[in-house]
């Protein structure tokens, strides 16, 4: 299953988060399938940035708010009147957490029972996909991938602070949302990568900071295992997870969206792919260096999302890096970051 322009055409969509790596991606799908996009976050905080490169204001209402403030979150979603919502807004990184743990658990945990109550006052509403994270489970270090009824837990601030926002999530849906005919699900997505994310403490956009400059990477948890991704991947979950939900709002629930569990890699890996990819580059290993508690091991079992959504894994992970080193080199040479995005749509696309 792969999401449908004559599904979104002309729908009103609020998207939050649309200033970021994977809200610029998603606004771009969702612009070229003809919704009538409402984007709500903060300004850019990568330079570059995908939202401004790729021009991503040209196709939507983009409107400055932090999710942080209830007041201005409810008067957003009362002027957007949206059926359908995305929240892709927050602080989405694991080091810079420990650094502001505050302002993570704010963002990520009040930002989202701030949207979600703000929804309870709008009528027009008929579908909510909460994006939280892969991190949300209790991560035991186990061999076996995390199904979508695990325990939820989180040693980081982040991965903390998105299990609470999955328990805010199930709250409002129990208690407010679900009885008026609102189906609020999550979508805990792998991690992801593609061109246009400039983010600090990412792996491949630090590889092609250090490479691009001729400098080398160093890797601070080679061996560390995740459920790697093209970003398209799990935007093609969560837009059909709307599409579903539409009409079967009883399967609003929690939903896994990643590779299959036996592809989960190792960062050598994938930074091995990446230099292959982008002809070169040099890599210093430095295991157990010293740094805040990252998890080792982690792998999704997505089974849900492939037999009640038809939502499968298109690009396999040699393919997810290749894309993504060669829209960093053409973006490096000048090509339009619009232009590159839109080629990638339409090869993932077509390969659906």
């Amino acid at each position: 299953m792969r999401p449908t322009s004559e599904f979104w055409r002309d729908k009103r969509v609020l998207l939050t988060g649309h200033t970021g790596f994977k809200g610029s991606w998603l606004a771009l799908w969702l612009e070229r399938m003809g919704a009538r996009v409402t984007g709500l976050a903060l300004a850019p905080q990568t330079q570059p940035s995908l939202f401004e490169a790729a021009q991503v204001a040209s196709g939507l209402s983009s409107h400055l708010c932090d999710v942080r403030d209830a007041a201005a979150v409810a008067r957003m979603v009362a002027a957007a009147a949206p059926e359908i919502v995305l929240h892709l807004a927050a602080q989405p990184l694991v080091r810079a957490s420990y650094a502001a743990p505050l302002d993570t658990m704010a963002t990520n945990i009040m930002g989202t029972a701030h949207l979600l109550e703000a929804l309870r006052a709008v009528a027009t509403v008929r579908v909510a996909v909460m994006v939280t994270t892969d991190k949300v489970y209790q991560n035991l270090e186990q061999i076996y991938p995390y199904r979508e009824g695990d325990a939820l837990g989180g040693h980081d601030p982040y991965s903390a602070s998105k299990a609470a926002s999955e328990l805010v999530i199930a709250s409002y849906r129990a208690a407010f949302l679900a009885g008026r005919g609102v189906a609020v699900a999550s979508a805990r997505a792998g991690n992801v990568i593609g061109g246009g994310d400039w983010s600090q403490d990412r792996l491949l956009p630090d590889a092609i900071r250090a490479w691009s400059s001729g400098q080398t990477l160093v890797l601070r948890s080679p061996q560390a295992t995740r459920p790697w991704q093209h970003v398209l991947e799990p935007l093609a979950g969560y837009l059909c997870l709307a599409e579903r939900l539409w009409d079967r709002p009883e399967l609003a629930a929690a939903f896994n969206f990643g590779p299959e569990p036996h592809e989960a890699a190792a960062v050598e890996h994938v930074i091995r792919l990446a230099a292959r990819a982008f002809g070169g580059g040099s890599v210093d290993i430095h295991e157990g260096a010293q740094g805040p508690h990252e998890t080792g091991r982690l792998a999704l079992e997505t089974a849900k999302a492939r037999h009640v959504l038809g939502v499968i894994p298109h690009w396999g992970l040699d393919t997810a890096v290749e894309r993504s080193v060669r829209w960093y080199r053409r973006f490096v040479d000048g090509e339009d970051a619009r232009a590159l995005c839109a080629a990638d749509i339409d090869a993932f696309e077509a390969h659906a």
